[in-house]
C-alpha cells in the first residue's frame, strides 16, 4: 500500500505562487506514476498534471506554462509548483499514486486533498 500526505495549500492572490508536496510512504517501489488533480465546487476532479518514476511529465492544458511537477525519489516526495496563479484555479488539490500490488494488480491511492484559494 501506498499513504499520501499532501501540503503547501493556502490562499493567494491572483498572479502569486504557491508550491504543493505530496509525501509518500508505505511500498514506495512499488509506485509506477504520480498525478496532481483538482476539484472546484460542483465541478468535476480534472488532471493538473502527471509524472512518471522516469521524470516524463504531462499537463492539463488550463495549466500549461504556468505550473511544474516533479518529484524528489530521495525525499518520495512530489511538487507542484504553481505560478502565475488565477482565480479559476480556486480548488481542492489531489495528490495520487498508482501502484502494482503484491500480486501485480494496479491500484491507485489517494491524498486527503489541500485547498488552494486564488483571490482577485
Amino acid at each position: 500500500q501506498v499513504q499520501l500526505v499532501e501540503s503547501g495549500g493556502g490562499l493567494v492572490q491572483a498572479g502569486g505562487s504557491l508550491r504543493l508536496s505530496c509525501a509518500a510512504s508505505g511500498s514506495i517501489d512499488s509506485i509506477v506514476r504520480m498525478y496532481w488533480y483538482r476539484q472546484a465546487p460542483g465541478e468535476q476532479r480534472d488532471l493538473v498534471a502527471g509524472i512518471t518514476k522516469s521524470g516524463s511529465t504531462k499537463y492539463g492544458d488550463s495549466v500549461k506554462g504556468r505550473f511544474t511537477i516533479s518529484r524528489d525519489n530521495t525525499k518520495n516526495t512530489m511538487y507542484l509548483q504553481m505560478n502565475s496563479l488565477k482565480p479559476e484555479d480556486t480548488a481542492v488539490y489531489y495528490c495520487a499514486a498508482l501502484f502494482h500490488t503484491s500480486v501485480g494488480l494496479e491500484e491507485d491511492s489517494w491524498g486527503q486533498g489541500t485547498q488552494v484559494t486564488v483571490s482577485s
